[in-house]
């Protein structure tokens, strides 16, 4: 592990000349300007004495960025040029005019420049010999909580410590503002530190990317400041952790459950007990700002932060496993891609994709005849079930969709190569596909897609396509009488949330209760296999397939202990600490059951939130993607603060990635 100390601009710049441009790449959340205007200030190089031009670029900037470069060149000022990616046209043009200027330019003239990287590695959007000619400076985030704090804690200076000092009243009648200044910006440095660490746990660690910045950080820093002038007496814990969770950092957050996880953690840290040595996390308690140095913050951090570890952050130590996982996926998956490009010439690659078109043809289910279950279904429609009688029709509709694409693509590809149609780019992207063991329409510049046509999965095509077929099968068999199994498999469906209404709408219909008073709540059962469910539950149904990721359930015989009875059916068991390398652990029947909304749940966007204490509210998802494969609220019983299970990202999901 390499400890990234905070970026040094002055450093940087020692470095530079008037011929050598210094060149930022900019990352989500990273914005060079401070860093620059700072450094100027200290040369007493400003805007404000006509020295400094910052020019964000864009359509009609040329020309008045060429006339700036050579008048700063002559009078020896700096120039910041932004965002040169959306200016590839000119960028041979700027390169000439940076080599005439730095000809007889000022020893004091610099030229900053940045631009984004480009969106795909084989991208190309600054020319190669610009690059070259400038110093690079890629100042990303680090990934691991040390470094991030000695970040987040050189965004502040010794001064800034001492900003209160003048509150202080002599009598020492009013409380101490420097210390309660010092300890709550630390503990704010190491919320922003948790913040940016999670990201390299995936999906698990946030389910959508965010880019908190050190920007973030500095106006929360002056917002700290302002409050504790404001109070004089107390430290507004409540409305400082609703401004930084709910305004700063929670202005980027767009997920529903990632602005829990953003809450917690200042719920955790952000509180009275901050100031008399907190654990901010395990084994790490908080310092005592009486009489802590600016450099004595730095030294503590050294000294007694523990190893870089999940626990840190609230996640259990398989969330290393599953993130080195993705990230080992990802080398290989980028392997193949190239190996398949790079084209042997042996005829091998296109022998491939013949056998596998031969192979998924060979077991391809038949299509549903819809007017044959229509027929079927008809009788039906008048009967308690005739919601789940539509829930079986519509899925057999979208699964013929599925079938049909597959057979007309694959048709279609194998006539091509046969030659007895043109090639078309369609058939070139499904070809592609096939030969590295993709589904077809994940890649997103793809014509060809069958991914559109079904289900959010994270599989490869070897794992994807045999699903296909136990979903297939698994619809045969629930259309052969049109009669809900005792236990679903609801995972195999297109739209379980459609599976979800039907079971409000039964109950709705047979205790005469309007729908939209009505939500569902989760039970665990003793069940484990599917065959075990031999009858219908009471205002509701079972389901199978589900698996937990950051937890698990309670084994049988730990479970004993927590068995209840939930409208006849036997429910056991709690959230407890998941075993080491099991990562995604199956869960036992579940007992979906319709219940009547109360007054204490409190309706949100994902549905609605349940305050009790021996609840966790446990979001579902289709895949480990999370984010838009949100499904449906689950609540599971706990006896650990459900905040634990919130930090540890837990989240129950339909399917794994293989």
């Amino acid at each position: 592990y390499v400890f990234q100390p905070p970026f040094d601009m002055a450093a940087t710049y020692q470095e530079s000349s008037a011929s050598t441009p210094i060149f930022f790449v900019l990352f989500p959340g990273v914005d060079p300007t401070g860093w620059v205007e700072d450094l100027g200030k200290s040369f007493n190089i400003t805007l404000e004495r006509g020295m400094f031009v910052n020019i964000s670029m864009g359509q009609g900037q040329e020309k008045p960025a060429e006339a700036t470069l050579e008048r700063m060149s002559d009078k020896g000022g700096w120039v910041m040029l932004q965002n040169l990616h959306l200016m590839q046209s000119w960028l041979p043009s700027l390169e000439r005019k940076l080599e005439v200027c730095s000809m007889n330019a000022h020893q004091d003239f610099r030229c900053f420049i940045s631009a984004e990287p480009p969106g795909f590695s084989y991208m190309k959007n600054i020319p190669e010999s610009l690059l070259q000619s400038c110093i690079k400076v890629a100042n990303e985030a680090p990934s691991d909580l040390k470094s991030n704090i000695s970040r987040a804690w050189a965004a502040f200076d010794k001064e800034r410590l001492e900003c209160l000092l003048a509150e202080k009243e002599p009598d020492g009648s009013a409380p101490d503002l420097v210390n309660a200044f010092k300890g709550c910006l630390f503990g704010l440095c190491f919320f922003h530190s948790v913040m940016l660490g999670r990201i390299k746990y995936g999906q698990q660690g946030w389910s959508r990317k965010y880019s908190f910045n050190v920007g973030d950080l500095t106006i929360c820093g002056d917002v700290l400041e302002a409050y504790l002038r404001k109070s004089k007496t107390i430290v507004p814990w409540q409305d400082l952790r609703y401004v930084f969770g709910e305004i700063m950092y929670g202005g980027h957050i767009t997920d529903f459950w990632d602005r829990l996880v953003d809450n917690n953690y200042l719920a955790i840290i952000m509180k009275e007990d901050l100031l008399e040595g907190a654990e901010l996390g395990p084994g790490f308690p908080a310092p005592s700002p009486e009489g802590l140095t600016y450099q004595g913050y730095n030294d503590y951090v050294t000294a007694n932060l523990p190893e870089e570890s999940p626990p840190m952050y609230g996640l259990h130590e398989n969330s290393e496993i599953a993130y080195l996982n993705s990230a080992t996926s990802a080398v290989f998956d980028t392997i193949l891609r190239l190996k398949a490009g790079s084209g042997d010439g042996d005829g091998e690659g296109g022998g491939g994709v013949d056998a596998v078109i031969a192979d998924i043809l060979e077991r391809l289910p038949p299509q549903y005849g819809m007017i044959t279950l229509d027929e079927k279904a008809q009788p039906l429609m008048s009967s308690d079930h005739q919601p789940y009688v539509l829930v079986a029709v519509q899925e057999c509709g979208r699964m013929n969709l599925l079938l049909g694409e597959i057979a007309v693509s694959l048709d279609e590809l194998q006539k091509g190569r046969a030659g007895q149609l043109n090639m078309t780019q369609k058939m070139e992207d499904l070809a592609e596909a096939l030969s590295i063991n993709q589904v077809p329409g994940r890649n997103p510049f793809h014509k060809a897609s069958w991914e559109k046509f079904a289900w959010p999965s994270m599989k490869n095509l070897a794992t994807w396509y045999p699903d296909t077929i136990l979903r297939c099968e698994a619809l045969e068999t629930w259309t052969e009488k049109i009669i809900l199994p005792y236990s679903l498999w609801i995972p195999g469906l297109f739209n379980p949330t459609s599976f979800l209404t039907a079971i409000k709408q039964v109950t709705a219909r047979l205790k005469q209760l309007p729908l939209d008073s009505m939500s569902t709540e989760t039970h665990i059962t003793k069940m484990m296999a599917k065959d075990e469910a031999v009858a219908y539950p009471a205002d509701g149904a079972f389901v199978h397939g589900l698996y937990i990721e950051g937890a698990r359930w309670q084994d049988p015989d730990e479970a004993k202990a927590h068995e209840t009875d939930v409208a006849g059916t036997v429910c056991a068991g709690i959230l407890t600490d998941s075993r080491p390398r099991e990562l995604l652990v199956e869960m036992p029947l579940i007992y979906i059951k319709a219940v009547v909304v109360q007054k204490s749940w409190v309706p949100e966007s994902v549905g609605y939130i349940r305050p009790e204490k021996d609840l966790y509210n446990c979001p579902v998802y289709s895949t480990t993607f999370r984010g838009p494969t949100f499904v449906f609220v689950a609540t599971l019983k706990t006896q650990d603060p459900p905040s634990k299970w919130t930090s540890a990202g837990v989240a129950l999901t339909f399917q794994t990635d293989g």
